[in-house]
């Protein structure tokens, strides 16, 4: 008899999102939905609107994702209006956007995905003095390693579990059977989960100095707002630089020294993982971080590239621009479109919802009718996997040798082949790779921003072409950016300087999509067919999986009314 588990909302993710299972009899996943259960209405808001303001507004879609968005906003008008921004434009870009990569990446494992490995109150049982041994071996240069270091943290631990009120650890499903760690590991790990929850807020300062504040740093059409005196009192100057140059090192010493050995000492205890979760098979990145401005693909340090069936041999081209590649559909989300069902490019994307579910609240959703307020993006008909994970692929497949000297000494720690990163644990360890690389690409950015300022060139914006009047009557274009979480792309319309169309399709989007016309599931359902559940009333082993991909529905979907009533309405003079 097929049991159904339902999980609403997932937790520890950017969002709402429901995921139902159907599991056989031996308790495993043999069918999956992913539902994104709030409306996204960000593209009705921009039409009609300035171009040139679409970057705040859309940055706001998300307290977590918010620079990647304003990036891609500001580009795709750009695009448009065929404007080049300058090198020290992409410099501060390229520094602000690995600045949230490596935030990113580091809170989701902690803070997000860990404690999907990690027993909190298990770390109860742990000797103080075994625990310091544990983490000298694992972290040899990280400081903070003592017997009474660990013997305070548990007792904070403690505090909590006796008080009955574990706060952020609350809800969770401590004893799980499917918890392998040792009771030092887990102290461990709750203690350097609070290291890092006290670093992180130092890091983004970065955007502060660059971007004014965070969240929602500010962004230019046609380069940064950033004005740059070296010996100014009210621009950047040296001491701006400097605060960077210390928080920099910081970040690598983190990820260096606490993450990166955190995460292949966690992973080691779970290697049935590098066999579950893997999914569609298919990889898409469209790059990142320009050495030679946008237009020069082949010198980003993200490449740009599709990877089908695993095929590791074979690096595809992607174009974001091109209709006959991506395309929008809508079998089983809850939108129409005019001509019916047919997939749309976004250049022609429609935004117009139309909830045909059942009213709330619901025992369970049905697969064979729309079931979620995201579309379906697919790129030639094929659902795609995007994020650390597609992008490490497409790297190591481009033959980057940066790609290869990390992936290759992980799998060698871990004792695996490469078929492991086809997988949950793959995805996990991908991104804790993938941050490796972008805190020292971080440093390198910063670097070449320096000689440029050392050499004479303090320019960060070309504003020739900020004036309406210099535009052509009507004009479109596409900003691309590889967000923490994945391929996002912005289109836009422009008619009469005016957003005539506005369109967003973000990487939660491509891997919490629902089924398509075909059958064929997303990213998340995909990953999540055949795996194994210890104790289904507590679907431990389901959220490792979805929190593998950092979800950010968020982005993907925004809110309505439970009847699908429109809340509020603000009328703009």
């Amino acid at each position: 008899m097929t049991k159904r588990v339902v999980v609403d909302p997932v937790t520890r993710i950017e969002g709402h999102l429901r995921v139902e299972a159907m599991l056989d009899d031996s308790n495993h996943i043999q069918d999956a939905m992913s539902s994104g259960t709030m409306w996204r209405g960000i593209e009705v808001i921009l039409q009609g609107r300035d171009p040139r303001d679409a970057w705040a507004f859309t940055e706001r879609i998300c307290g977590v994702c918010t620079t990647v968005h304003a990036l891609a906003s500001v580009r795709a008008v750009e695009n448009a209006l065929d404007i080049q921004v300058p090198p020290n434009a992409d410099h501060i870009r390229n520094i602000m956007f690995l600045t949230q990569y490596v935030q990113d990446h580091v809170i989701h494992f902690y803070h997000l995905h860990a404690l999907d490995w990690v027993d909190v109150v298990s770390a109860l049982k742990a000797d103080p003095a075994a625990t310091s041994v544990l983490a000298q071996k694992v972290s040899p240069k990280w400081p903070l390693s003592s017997p009474g270091y660990f013997a305070d943290v548990a007792g904070t631990v403690k505090k909590f579990v006796d008080s009955g009120q574990l706060g952020i650890f609350q809800n969770a499903y401590w004893g799980h059977p499917a918890y392998k760690l040792p009771p030092e590991a887990n102290l461990m790990a709750v203690a350097h989960y609070l290291e890092a929850l006290k670093w992180q807020k130092e890091i983004i300062k970065i955007h502060t100095v660059f971007g004014g504040k965070n969240p929602h740093p500010n962004y230019l059409v046609g380069g940064v707002p950033s004005a740059i005196a070296m010996q100014g009192d009210n621009a950047i100057n040296m001491e701006r630089l400097n605060l960077i140059r210390d928080l920099i090192p910081q970040a690598i010493n983190i990820v260096e020294n606490l993450y990166l050995p955190d995460l292949l000492a966690v992973a080691s205890f779970y290697p049935e993982w590098t066999k579950i979760g893997g999914g569609l098979g298919n990889y898409m990145a469209y790059g990142d971080l320009p050495q030679n401005g946008i237009g020069d693909i082949s010198k980003f340090r993200i490449p740009r590239g599709i990877i089908l069936n695993k095929n590791l041999a074979e690096v595809l081209p992607v174009d974001p621009a091109d209709p006959a590649q991506i395309q929008e559909e809508i079998a089983h989300s809850w939108y129409k479109y005019p001509g019916g069902q047919t997939g749309l490019h976004p250049y022609d994307g429609v935004t117009d919802p139309n909830y045909t579910g059942p009213q709330p609240p619901y025992q369970q959703l049905e697969e064979t009718k729309a079931y979620s307020w995201l579309k379906s993006p697919r790129w030639k008909g094929n659902a795609m996997e995007v994020g650390p994970l597609s992008r490490m692929l497409v790297g190591f497949a481009s033959g980057r040798t940066d790609y290869k000297d990390v992936v290759t000494e992980a799998l060698g720690q871990l004792k695996v082949g490469p078929d492991a990163l086809f997988s949950t644990l793959g995805r996990t360890a991908a991104r804790g790779l993938e941050t490796r690389l972008a805190v020292h690409w971080l440093q390198d950015e910063f670097d070449q921003l320096l000689a440029n300022l050392k050499n004479g060139d303090s320019t960060t914006a070309d504003t020739r072409s900020w004036s309406p009047e210099t535009w052509k009557a009507e004009s479109k274009g596409y900003g691309f950016t590889e967000a923490p979480r994945g391929a996002l792309c912005h289109w836009v319309q422009i008619k009469d300087q005016k957003i005539a169309n506005y369109q967003i399709v973000v990487p939660s989007t491509w891997n919490a999509s629902p089924r398509d016309a075909k059958g064929q599931h997303g990213a998340y359902e995909s990953a999540l067919l055949g795996t194994p559940m210890a104790d289904p009333k507590r679907p431990l082993e389901i959220l490792r999986t979805i929190h593998s991909f950092d979800p950010c529905l968020a982005c993907a979907s925004h809110v309505i009314g439970p009847n699908g009533e429109k809340l509020a309405e603000v009328i703009v003079r």
